[in-house]
């Protein structure tokens, strides 16, 4: 039997009418349109992500409006919608999945990604919490906004309750996708000041939005601050463009002046996947620290069998999530390779992970005797967010690589495999390094389908001969 979630604040926060809520979506609509129109040059843009308030719609059925409006020509191009907001009625540690199959809505019921879902379990501080989302209107209140500009998609919902943003920005980036996904991040602004004081505040909160920066947002500033901080977090690694689309409060939608909360919607866009040249900057400045980490982990390894567990005192990148490899080479030839293809822990927990498993656990190789320590040499690649890849067929997949700059994820037929950048140096033919990379995959050379995936990242590059 399917199990559908019912509408908890249809009729309350927006109308539980088909035709009530149709015409008020339409003219929501409508007015952005008119408005994005007269005010700027259209975007071409297709947005990778958006910020968008969850208020009564009469309230902040405008601002989110704005947003959703630039989702109109994605119609039946955007498959899959990652949704957050945070939790206003039970209160939890971590995030909340959804168990059921469908929500209702008055534009009837949407069907939940649960493949995508069950691949978030496996993550830290996510688990199924159906009380979180049975009264939740953070999320409700946007399905039928959705629905009115995607027509047919999947919906991922996720209620997000007491959490680092951090660990928010891990589950964002586990659930990113490509062009078929889209992540919409629900949050209202100041509550309850009066009118000029909430302008002052929402500024401020704006500003710190701006700067990609969730360290700035106040604990008054945003009651979604939590998700807003983790998508913040995930754009500043992958570089996103954010644009400031609409910002207003209940005076200026409903009338009231003397007691107002704040409203404001954000468009995020993907510049491409390099690194941002701060991050690199950064990373190479504590380069001797992430080498020497690397080291102790061996060395503990050899001592106990177990990773080094991670400083207490992580400094700067060492506490921001990381993904990283460990590359060992001995007398030239390599000796253990071991790696994370996307950041879902801290990077000095990576660190320490993956130089023991490089020595110990690379299955191509025996554990490392203390024998070989003095002859061993150690490299670490600090890995960008991989990006998916836009392509027609195997030609215009090889066109747009990037010799010795972009590293490779291939996905197809559930296998996968995956090469950096470094490797560019032994394989400098674009069609023989994708070969090859078939080839540790298990697929055939000449392997080719219509479900074939690729996604490119770059690497900062430490210790390397």
């Amino acid at each position: 039997m399917t199990a559908i979630r019912p509408t908890a604040v249809a009729g309350q926060f927006y109308p539980a009418d088909f035709a009530e809520a149709t015409r008020q979506l339409d003219a929501f609509l409508a007015e952005a349109q008119t408005q994005l129109h007269d005010s700027r040059p259209a975007d071409p843009r297709a947005p990778k992500a958006l910020i968008v308030p969850h208020a009564g719609w009469i309230y902040s059925g405008p601002i989110a409006a704005s947003a959703y409006v630039r989702l109109l020509p994605l119609r039946g191009r955007i498959e899959r919608v990652l949704l957050l907001g945070p939790s206003h009625r039970v209160a939890f540690r971590g995030l909340a999945l959804s168990g059921a199959d469908e929500w209702a809505s008055p534009l009837g019921s949407v069907a939940l990604d649960r493949e995508g879902a069950e691949r978030l379990m496996a993550l830290p501080g996510v688990g199924l919490l159906e009380q979180a989302h049975a009264q939740e209107h953070s999320l409700e209140v946007h399905v039928p906004f959705l629905q009115a500009v995607l027509g047919d998609f999947k919906l991922l919902p996720i209620v997000v309750g007491d959490a680092p943003p951090d660990m928010v920005a891990v589950v964002i980036d586990a659930a990113w996708g490509g062009p078929e996904t889209l992540i919409v991040v629900s949050t209202d602004l100041s509550h309850f000041l009066d009118y000029a004081g909430c302008r002052r505040q929402d500024q401020a909160t704006v500003a710190a939005i701006e700067r990609l920066d969730p360290a700035a947002i106040e604990r008054d500033g945003a009651c979604g601050r939590v998700p807003v901080g983790g998508l913040l977090t995930s754009a500043r690694r992958r570089g996103l463009e954010i644009v400031t689309l609409d910002v207003r409060n209940s005076g200026d939608t409903a009338g009231d002046k003397s007691r107002v909360v704040g409203y404001g919607s954000w468009a995020l866009y993907e510049k491409g996947s390099a690194m941002a040249t701060n991050d690199e900057a950064a990373i190479k400045a504590i380069g001797p620290t992430l080498t020497e980490l690397a080291w102790a982990s061996i060395r503990h390894g050899l001592a106990t069998g177990a990773p080094l567990p991670p400083p207490a005192e992580r400094p700067g990148k060492l506490a921001e999530p990381g993904a990283v490899f460990v590359t060992l080479n001995r007398h030239g030839q390599l000796r253990g390779c071991i790696g994370s293809p996307v950041a879902w822990r801290l990077l000095a927990e990576d660190i320490c992970d993956n130089a023991f498993k490089a020595a110990f656990r690379d299955p191509r190789f025996s554990p490392l005797t203390a024998g070989e320590v003095e002859d061993l040499h150690l490299s670490l690649s600090v890995l960008t967010p991989p990006v998916p890849m836009r392509f027609a067929d195997e030609a215009d997949l090889l066109a747009q690589l990037r010799v010795r700059t972009d590293g490779l994820i291939i996905e197809d037929g559930g296998r996968r495999a995956l090469f950096l950048p470094s490797v560019w140096e032994q394989l400098p033919d674009k069609r023989a390094f994708l070969g090859h990379l078939k080839a540790k995959a298990g697929m055939a050379v000449t392997h080719w389908s219509a479900d074939f995936r690729a996604s490119t990242f770059q690497a900062v590059e430490i210790g390397k001969e």
